[in-house]
């Protein structure tokens, strides 16, 4: 089966039918958030959903906010002119999830409010363990919001021939409408919608695929070799650095248990053991999804071809697409391209919250006001954060245009494994912990990834032309994720706090229990009519009463 490198193909040109199902999409996601905005009446709504999600819905919003444009269309892309190799991105992003799930959702939902710092913060002192975590909180946004905002401006672009400012301003104004208006009910539900269509899309792409092969993964796999030679099968193309695969794969295994619009959703549900049951849901939709996306990679480079491919985008992220044009029509292609949007828009909805979050809670709430804000300021506070950070996401999609900001995912994951991993994992598990190491370890985390991958490869030379790097490796994540914990560790044990050592007994108690249950409130007595006696119905604790 020869590859179709002569195809034409309808990217860049207006698709009707992918301007529909985009446009059936963003109704159905604004009626949703009109019904939100009615529901959404205090902080704890707005940033939580006021805890009423339930576990099976927030898997589904999990795997959403997870599952972004880099999951669907970079993995595919990278299977389809790399092979096999691939597939260690999306095996590092799944492989973080069991780490979620037995160290970090459960204390996370009973110990905190809204953020992780919550967390961090609950035995320390409030003010300067709030500052650094909203520092790495916004950094890692801020890095995760440039590389989707110029994702989706690049990706519209090709998908239905709107120039880039345009895309970029339709996302970041559609996001806005979800996040001010709806807050978290409209984010979980737009999560959830993206994910069921984004895993319809992939199974039947992939079921189209797998029908020219009679269903045969293998033959696949063996027509790949035909065409591309056995290496394609095998690992070391991609990354052929033993330390480099590490270092990639415990940034994104550890990146996943820090990222602040992923902790998030832990406060969603009513209680732990439903934190911890989403956890399962997600992991098994997310597992899924790459299984999936790996027959699309190599189905793209089988059917579509790998000089097509980069013909069209040189990293690639066009295989998804093109694939389902080659197989599907230019119909399938409209619709594949609406959920590669539809990818974009949630996830961006999830991290501006976040970011919203760590200003409003973490920063007006708690540092500037000392917890004394009423809940009417707070719900303003947060909603002007959502705006500011929804302008702001625009404003930096248009001036990073036509710059490669693919090294900027890695560089969020790398900095949620080392700047809130840390810290997190210690504040929950350390008795020694101090404000004074929360606070070292986040800073080192934070400023570390930024200065590693600053002086690596992929800025030094792929960026900005110079003949080597400093720092030999494209990831940062096997440096600076241990000198995070060290530097937490030692910085502690020189500066001593016993309040916080003497409170350690108080958070292990409550991140299994939970927080403590209200006394329900003493039921009024039944009198018998003029006796001012107890009525004889009323008997144990009321009588007493």
């Amino acid at each position: 089966m020869n590859p179709a490198e002569t195809t034409t193909t309808q990217l860049g040109q207006p698709n009707a039918t992918a301007i529909l199902f985009f446009l059936i999409f963003v109704g159905i996601t604004l009626a949703i958030t009109y019904w939100a905005a009615r529901k959404t009446k205090t902080t704890s709504e707005f940033f939580a959903a006021g805890g009423g999600v339930s576990a099976a819905q927030n898997g589904f919003a999990l795997a959403g906010d997870y599952m972004s444009a880099a999951s669907f269309l970079g993995i595919a892309g990278l299977v389809a002119t790399s092979g096999f190799d691939g597939l260690i991105y999306s095996v590092g992003w799944l492989v973080g999830w069991p780490v979620v799930t037995f160290l970090i959702a459960e204390p996370l939902r009973n110990l905190g409010k809204y953020t992780f710092a919550d967390v961090v913060a609950y035995r320390l002192k409030q003010t300067p363990v709030r500052l650094s975590a909203a520092v790495g909180t916004l950094t890692v946004v801020s890095f995760y919001l440039i590389a989707q905002m110029v994702g989706a401006g690049n990706l519209i672009h090709l998908l239905f021939g709107l120039s880039y400012e345009t895309a970029v301003i339709i996302v970041g104004a559609v996001m806005i409408l979800y996040v001010l208006f709806g807050g978290m009910i409209a984010t979980t539900w737009v999560q959830i919608v993206k994910a069921v269509l984004l895993l319809a899309g992939a199974t039947g792409l992939a079921g189209m695929v797998l029908a020219k092969f009679g269903f045969s993964p293998l033959r696949l796999f063996n027509e790949a070799a035909t065409q591309y030679g056995a290496e394609v099968l095998a690992p070391g193309k991609l990354v052929n650095n033993p330390l480099e695969a590490i270092s990639l794969g415990v940034a994104l295994m550890f990146g996943t248990a820090g990222l602040p619009h992923i902790l998030m959703r832990f406060y969603t549900v009513p209680d732990a053991k439903a934190a911890r049951s989403s956890v399962f849901y997600a992991t098994g939709l997310i597992g899924y999804f790459y299984l999936v996306t790996f027959i699309l990679g190599f189905g793209a480079s089988v059917l579509v071809g790998r000089q097509a491919i980069t013909g069209v985008d040189k990293g690639g992220n066009m295989a998804a697409p093109m694939l389902a044009e080659v197989v599907g029509g230019t119909g399938f292609l409209g619709f594949i391209s609406a959920v590669a949007f539809a990818t974009i828009l949630a996830v961006v909805a999830g991290l501006t919250l976040s970011g919203a979050a760590a200003l409003s809670h973490d920063l007006w709430s708690s540092v500037v006001r000392k917890g004394q804000a009423p809940e009417a300021e707070q719900l303003k506070v947060a909603r002007l954060a959502s705006l500011f950070l929804g302008v702001l996401a625009i404003i930096l999609g248009v001036a990073f245009k036509g710059q490669n900001v693919a090294f900027m995912v890695g560089l969020a994951f790398a900095i949620a494994a080392s700047a809130n991993f840390p810290a997190l994992l210690l504040s929950m598990a350390w008795k020694k912990f101090t404000t004074y190491g929360a606070v070292a370890s986040m800073l080192t985390g934070a400023f570390s990834s930024v200065l590693f991958i600053f002086l690596s490869p992929t800025v030094q030379v792929d960026l900005l032309g110079n003949p080597e790097a400093l720092f030999p490796l494209r990831n940062p994540g096997v440096i600076t994720i241990p000198l995070a914990f060290i530097v937490g560790a030692v910085v502690s044990l020189l500066f001593p706090e016993h309040e916080s050592a003497a409170r350690f007994a108080e958070v292990k108690h409550r991140m299994h229990v939970g927080a403590p249950k209200p006394a329900p409130a003493a039921a009024p007595v039944a009198s018998t009519p003029g006796s001012g006696l107890p009525h004889p119905a009323a008997t144990g604790s009321e009588a007493k009463a």
